[in-house]
């Protein structure tokens, strides 16, 4: 029977001349675009496909109709108006004259991005075999089984699959067995926003386990800065295959109208004791993808690697100490000077720097949203990040630390002695220091230092430092002898 089929179906299309098939495959859409999505309120919104060259392609969707051309390369794209938000389900309807394509269940809301490697991969399955320690309420182990709201959608990027899909196929309900295998970061940050702004949220999850940042951007997006056009220095030198998840996972969304970006990556570049070089490399890619969206203030919040005994490695590139990550993360800081870029601190979220993968994505997908609440939603009462390093004032034998991002103020979260603060005079030799919060400043001392010059605090891979904002988040780490000042220039 199965074979009389094939040889029916193999004579139908000889009687239509061979163009039967093609008929039917001459309309598509991008991969992206499928059915269950969710649309950007508030911006125009591409739509883009192929068509038969010539014709005219009509999108119809919340009670607008766009028409255009194909292209002779078959391309076509339209952009509908901004729309507002809707949890209503909707039809998009897209056709020529010999086919129609109809995309169901569609709303409109917030859509963001989430890329970068294993932090960001790391899976919501992986969270519901953990076991929740005795007298602790804030584990969402249970969250497959109560996660059941219909307006969180998710799409899980898989870079051998970014082709049109004639079942218009990709986007899910954040629920059961595609919520299992999606970014727990990414979908505690959809619901925490979510929770703040009840319209619905869209998250793209496009991220590899290992991936250094290079693959993540075209070989041009680092040569467009001068940093690396010095070919001499080696430590500029751009390897890791460039491009190579960037033009499978990356580049097939665009122009998808999404709001924003989240980044989590860093632990393979920081494995090669890289500094200010990464630094740059971020700042290429924020331009990168900044340009194929066609937006140079499109947000992008990123994550402060976790802390973990890099020093302990066996096989690093260059020798580690226990100060190597927090110059590691001093460079991830530098990034702060791009506008439309925060950054979530992790340093009180790995209590096991044996643990390269901590567990608490909840925390990191809420703080995440708490960037994009504040800076892109209007929610200026919340603060988007912990109290972050301003400057230092020298009086007599104490320096005065000040920061931004101090919240309804500066608080020890244990309500013990400020730990982890260090100073030194001109020798450059670093004494633990007394450290004590005097309204919205830290004052610093220490008896066997005179005349003091520099101050360092959580200076080490594995400092769990107590000094936070009384909104919850902990302070950044920090030295005031930044060797890096000045040297990251845009």
């Amino acid at each position: 029977m199965a074979a009389l089929k094939k040889i029916f179906v193999f004579l139908l299309l000889l009687l239509l001349g061979g163009n039967g098939n093609a008929q039917l495959q001459q309309l598509s859409v991008a991969k992206i675009i499928a059915n269950n999505m969710v649309l950007q309120r508030g911006q125009p919104v591409p739509v883009w496909g192929y068509a038969k060259a010539g014709d005219v392609v009509t999108v119809s969707f919340n009670k607008q109709e766009k028409k255009t051309i194909a292209a002779t390369d078959g391309n076509w794209k339209i952009i509908l108006d901004a729309m507002t938000a809707s949890a209503t389900p909707q039809q998009m309807i897209i056709k020529t004259t010999g086919s129609t394509i109809v995309l169901e269940n569609i709303l409109i809301g917030e859509v963001w991005i989430c890329s970068g490697q294993s932090n960001m991969e790391y899976q919501i399955r992986k969270i519901s075999k953990l076991i929740m320690p005795e007298g602790e309420n804030n584990w969402p182990v249970n969250e497959v089984q109560m996660a059941h709201n219909k307006n969180i959608r998710i799409f899980l990027v898989d870079r051998k699959k970014m082709k049109p899909d004639p079942a218009h196929a990709g986007w899910e309900v954040a629920e059961d067995s595609a919520l299992r295998a999606f970014s727990a970061v990414g979908y505690f940050f959809a619901k925490h926003l979510y929770e703040k702004l009840q319209v619905p949220v869209g998250m793209i999850a496009s991220s590899v386990s290992g991936s250094r940042i290079e693959p993540w951007m075209p070989r041009e997006a680092f040569t467009a800065l001068p940093f690396f056009n010095d070919h001499a220095d080696t430590t500029h030198k751009i390897d890791g295959e460039p491009g190579k998840f960037y033009e499978t996972m990356i580049a097939p969304l665009a122009p998808f109208a999404v709001k924003g970006f989240l980044w989590y990556q860093g632990e393979s570049n920081c494995f090669l004791g890289e500094r200010l070089q990464y630094a740059y490399k971020m700042e290429a890619l924020i331009n990168q993808w900044r340009k194929i969206w066609n937006n140079n203030a499109m947000p992008f919040y990123y994550v402060q690697i976790a802390p973990f005994a890099y020093s302990k490695q066996k096989g690093n590139v260059v020798p580690y100490t226990e100060e190597s990550e927090p110059e590691f993360w001093e460079a991830q800081e530098l990034v702060l000077k791009i506008p439309h870029t925060a950054m979530v601190a992790t340093t009180d979220l790995n209590p096991d720097l044996d643990n390269l993968h901590p567990h608490f994505k909840w925390d990191i997908g809420k703080r995440l949203a708490l960037c994009a609440l504040h800076n892109d939603y209007g929610k200026k009462d919340i603060v988007p990040m912990g109290p972050l390093y301003k400057d230092m004032k020298v009086e007599d034998n104490k320096i005065l630390i000040s920061f931004t991002y101090t919240g309804k103020g500066l608080v020890s979260n244990d309500g013990q002695a400020l730990n982890n603060f260090t100073i030194a005079g001109k020798d450059g030799v670093f004494f633990p220091a007394i450290a004590m919060i005097k309204k919205d400043r830290v004052e610093v001392y220490a008896p066997a230092v005179s005349n003091p010059v520099a101050v360092r605090f959580g200076w080490n891979e594995g400092d769990h430092s107590n000094l936070y904002n009384k909104d919850g988040l902990p302070a950044l780490p920090f030295r005031t002898d930044n060797p890096l000042e000045g040297k990251f220039k845009q």
